[in-house]
């Protein structure tokens, strides 16, 4: 991925936050120049992984195959005495035309929560015990305090507002629904770890390969300096 295509999708998140009064913490704002001079104290947002997470999953497609988040607060299951947080918080931003690949955690439950903009598609199946796709079994859906059953491969559609629990194993993928526009959402779960904790199906990799092109707008989660 171009590190011009990363930062564009950045400033685009960054105005989609500002438009649905969506504060960012400080740490979002810093730029790679003042992150050099950043010392331990700030070894909680290098160590979980805080902050920026533009990917085209390693596709080369962003426009099409991408997703921008930050990552606002969580914990650190390989360090549970230094960073204790069993949850996490993010953001999410999905342009009209991009689509998240299709995927499972064999850790987290978390819920998704469409924060504003558009309205957001997100196909459910079950997994199998060898972690395939259950294309035939009827899956259990929550969706704001109701619950019920829907068919595998069904699509549960959030307008503003609404919001999805997706448990452990079932497999989930995310688009918006044409016509709507790009959506902003939220993730609250369990502590998150993008490095281990991501069954997609069929595979693609979680973090891109940078062709520098131009200087970077703001560092990745997974960029910052070591002090």
């Amino acid at each position: 991925m171009k590190r011009s295509e990363i930062n564009r999708a950045l400033k685009e998140m960054e105005a989609a936050c500002e438009k649905y009064c969506c504060y960012l913490p400080p740490f979002c704002h810093f730029t790679p120049e003042e992150w050099k001079s950043k010392g331990h104290e700030y070894d909680e947002i290098r160590d979980c992984q805080l902050g920026w997470d533009i990917t085209d999953y390693g596709l080369g497609d962003f426009d099409r195959i991408g997703l921008s988040l930050i990552t606002i607060r969580n914990g650190n299951r390989a360090m549970p005495e230094k960073y204790p947080k069993v949850y996490a918080e993010k953001l999410l931003y999905l342009k009209e035309g991009q689509y998240s690949p299709n995927h499972f955690h064999w850790f987290k439950t978390e819920d998704i929560i469409n924060r504003g903009g558009g309205n957001v598609l997100i196909k459910v199946t079950n997994s199998l015990p060898d972690e395939e796709i259950d294309a035939v079994t009827d899956v259990t859906v929550h969706v704001d305090g109701r619950t019920y059953t829907v068919p595998a491969g069904s699509v549960i559609r959030l307008t503003p507002g609404e919001s999805i629990h997706i448990r452990q194993g079932m497999y989930h993928d995310f688009r918006v629904e044409p016509g709507t526009g790009a959506v902003l959402m939220g993730e609250v779960s369990q502590c998150n770890d993008d490095n281990t904790d991501n069954r997609f199906n069929p595979p693609v990799g979680r973090f891109p390969a940078i062709e520098e092109d131009e200087p970077p707008y703001r560092l990745l989660c997974n960029e910052y300096p070591a002090v």
